[in-house]
């Protein structure tokens, strides 16, 4: 019965970010006009701190670079060589990347190409983008405007904003800053088949896409359950909550639960209720 309400609450949530003094601001301003010059502060705050992190001049660089173009690649696979349109090479960009992520700034999320525990990163293959606040994010590209007047999170940015703000939550469901996120590729390079994520629960990998639209439509979703050991699978989505019993092209079946984006935080609880 409250389901317009709780997504409307979640797209503002997905427009402003999480930033306390962003939010501060907002609650007592309830304009979204004055949080410009505040996401714009803390972005050049970030850059005046790689001082702390740089041991040579080359590197501070490189930190700079990544934090003033990262935003623009948030929820992409991206590539180290020459990342951002710069002249900086792999070696060189990925060291400042990890320095980064171990600030907290920003996540790199691996692909795994198996559908069992333990998740296995493939650490050549090209990892997920993901920044610390969404609404960072959609300052920085220019993405507020649409999520503002558009009903869905998942049809702006092609879709990009809505598996940032996922992978965000999915995030926050971790017991330790050991347990990583990832997604899933098929283990064939020329393949297509990329599932956005899959999360580890009990001794199971679930598959997690990010989609609006017909749960047929969901190929990679049905060739990751064809080889898994179980039958759940998850799509987060602007659509209330239900659960489906489908089969895959092999005719394997499974449970497709449809999860709207304010319950991700309870992903868990409703996989307990439903085993």
């Amino acid at each position: 019965y409250a389901h317009d309400k709780l997504m409307e609450l979640f797209r503002k949530y997905t427009i402003i970010g999480g930033m306390p003094e962003v939010l501060s601001n907002f609650i007592f301003n309830r304009d979204l006009n004055t949080l410009a010059k505040i996401y714009e502060r803390l972005i050049v705050s970030y850059q005046d701190d790689v001082e702390k992190y740089a041991d040579t001049p080359l590197k501070e660089n490189v930190l700079r670079h990544i934090i003033g173009s990262a935003f623009q690649y948030a929820g992409q696979r991206i590539t180290f060589d020459k990342f951002g349109g710069s002249n900086y090479r792999s070696k060189e960009m990925g060291e400042a990347f990890r320095t980064l992520e171990k600030t907290m700034l920003l996540k790199l999320v691996y692909p795994i190409t198996h559908v069992k525990i333990p998740a296995e990163e493939k650490h050549r293959r090209s990892p997920k983008l993901i920044l610390l606040d969404t609404g960072l994010v959609n300052y920085s590209s220019g993405t507020q405007k649409q999520l503002f007047i558009s009903p869905r999170i998942d049809e702006v940015y092609q879709g990009k904003i809505a598996e940032h703000v996922v992978a965000q939550e999915l995030t926050a469901l971790n017991h330790s800053v050991r347990t990583r996120l990832n997604f899933w590729v098929r283990e064939e390079r020329n393949s297509q088949a990329e599932t956005d994520y899959v999360l580890p629960y009990e001794d199971k990998l679930i598959p997690v896409e990010v989609k609006y639209g017909a749960s047929g439509r969901l190929r990679s979703l049905h060739m990751f359950m064809d080889a898994a050991p179980h039958n759940q699978a998850l799509r987060v989505y602007s659509g209330a909550m239900k659960v489906e019993d489908l089969r895959t092209q092999s005719g394997k079946s499974f449970k497709l639960i449809s999860l709207p984006f304010y319950l991700v935080s309870q992903i868990e609880k409703i996989l307990d209720r439903l085993a």
